[in-house]
């Protein structure tokens, strides 16, 4: 569902989000595209466990265990750090993910660095032998196909489409199913430029570029001014942002446009990517630092 953000633009300019944020309860937005046909392959392939990697307020965790529960497959998470071993609990997101029945193994950051490599792989696929792996963040080519349904034919009226960028999977799928006269803007969670050459390896298109200008820190980072912008957009527009992802591109987006970047009587797509459910994580770690929170969900 495409919503248009009733706010005041300057040059004529039209602002719309897509919610993928509620596409699911807890596979929500990308995510529910990525393990779509990842879901699909693993039940075809009679797998009776999904092994995936994340961090301690992964979206990617919480959503494969929540899709494991719905399709009746057991699930893995490889967790990067051992110190939270016996907290984990306490975690928002590795509490949820196991109650919906998900396993962990945490093991050290120095071995999670190894979690591409062959012989990790081989050792998992040895240890587990029915399962099926999917990388950190879920990209892979089957993730690029589900996330190539992101856009429809009704979104070819927009002249930009934006999306928030982690591992490079979602954008993938936007760059491949968007139409030549569109341009894609990507909007790094990370710092670094070295995304462009992951998605090099799935696209062919060129109307895309991704700006790194708005990470605040980097993965994972919230500044005081980031969620005091997101407290205000929610209560300005009553639409939630995560502040990892999707609130940074918007935060982004809004700059550009003040700044005269995009083109006078211009439509722009936002995409939701979801991501919601890391808010109690994030609140829960200012609320140690003495610092202000997001004040919804």
């Amino acid at each position: 569902m495409n919503e248009k953000i009733k706010i005041e633009l300057p040059n004529n300019i039209q602002l719309f989000i897509k919610r993928e944020d509620l596409l699911h309860p807890h596979i929500s937005g990308n995510k529910f595209r990525k393990l779509k046909y990842n879901i699909q392959e693993a039940i075809d392939k009679e797998a009776d466990v999904l092994i995936t990697f994340g961090g301690a307020f992964s979206n990617h965790i919480l959503a494969t265990a929540a899709a494991g529960k719905e399709y009746g497959i057991r699930t893995l998470g490889i967790i990067r750090g051992e110190e939270i071993l016996n907290t984990f609990l306490d975690n928002p997101t590795l509490s949820l993910a196991s109650k919906m029945g998900m396993q962990f193994k945490f093991i050290s950051r120095s071995e999670y660095d190894k979690k591409s490599d062959y012989d990790f792989i081989e050792q998992l696929k040895t240890q587990y032998n029915a399962c099926y792996i999917l990388p950190e963040g879920g990209t892979n080519d089957l993730a690029i196909k589900g996330c190539e349904e992101i856009l429809d034919e009704s979104d070819s009226l927009f002249e930009y489409v934006c999306c928030p960028v982690g591992t490079g999977g979602t954008i993938s799928g936007i760059i491949n199913s968007s139409s030549k006269e569109q341009k894609i803007i990507g909007f790094s969670a990370l710092k670094g430029n070295f995304l462009e050459d992951v998605i090099c390896k799935f696209v062919t298109k060129k109307n895309w570029i991704i700006n790194n200008e708005y990470h605040f820190g980097g993965y994972g980072k919230v500044t005081d001014e980031l969620v005091s912008f997101l407290n205000q957009f929610y209560f300005k527009t009553e639409i939630p942002l995560d502040p990892i992802y999707t609130g940074k591109m918007v935060y982004g987006v809004l700059d550009m446009i003040q700044r005269n970047e995009f083109q006078a009587n211009s439509k722009i797509l936002l995409i939701h990517t979801g991501g919601l459910q890391g808010i109690k994580g994030v609140n829960k770690l200012r609320l140690k630092k003495g610092k202000g929170i997001l004040q919804y969900l």
